[in-house]
């Protein structure tokens, strides 16, 4: 079973923030696939499905960002699943808009989710699609920036993101993250 993991805050606040690329993501993977998030678990809303004839498990943490791994952690213990099978999905501010990179190890990049995974599982080594939102101008509080919603003119890049990142989640279920880097890191 591969779980993939949409980082994001809950709540119609947040809904389309440049914090919530990975519920964007996970939400557009969903409805790609018939797939419904109806189940509250894990401290966490999560959808089941199969995808291309694979168990798959998408969970948004509802434990807001910064203890994102709370909820990882849990989903791990209730499951037993392995940390190989997971994907990580999140906003990267030194990605600029409309690209993704895919990562397998690395620090947190001062990402608050991304560190709260890393202590919640001990380890920086997990497979993670990091999706650009770019640095906001400078003078501009970072965090007023993630809070914030793309503005129109970058509607276009975000929706092929998505798309595009949702095509990279599709095919690493049957190729190596490896493969599925050299295919989409270009």
């Amino acid at each position: 079973m591969k779980w993939i993991v949409g980082l994001g805050n809950p709540g119609p606040a947040y809904e389309k923030t440049r914090h919530n690329v990975g519920f964007m993501t996970l939400d557009a993977l969903a409805e790609r696939h018939g797939m419904k998030f109806n189940n509250n678990k894990c401290k966490s809303v999560i959808a089941e499905g199969f995808i291309g004839g694979k168990k798959v498990v998408l969970i948004k943490p509802m434990t807001f960002m910064n203890l994102s791994g709370e909820a990882v952690r849990a989903f791990m213990d209730y499951y037993k699943v392995d940390l190989e099978d997971m994907v990580v999905v999140y906003d990267d501010l030194d990605t600029e808009v409309g690209r993704i990179r895919l990562r397998y190890q690395g620090s947190a990049g001062g990402h608050n989710g991304i560190k709260s995974i890393i202590q919640h599982t001990g380890t920086q080594t997990f497979n993670r699609i990091r999706m650009g939102i770019s640095r906001p101008e400078p003078g501009f509080a970072v965090v007023d920036y993630v809070l914030g919603k793309f503005p129109r003119k970058e509607r276009d890049l975000l929706q092929n993101m998505i798309e595009n990142t949702c095509d990279a989640l599709e095919y690493c279920l049957d190729h190596t993250f490896d493969q599925t880097m050299q295919k989409f890191n270009g």
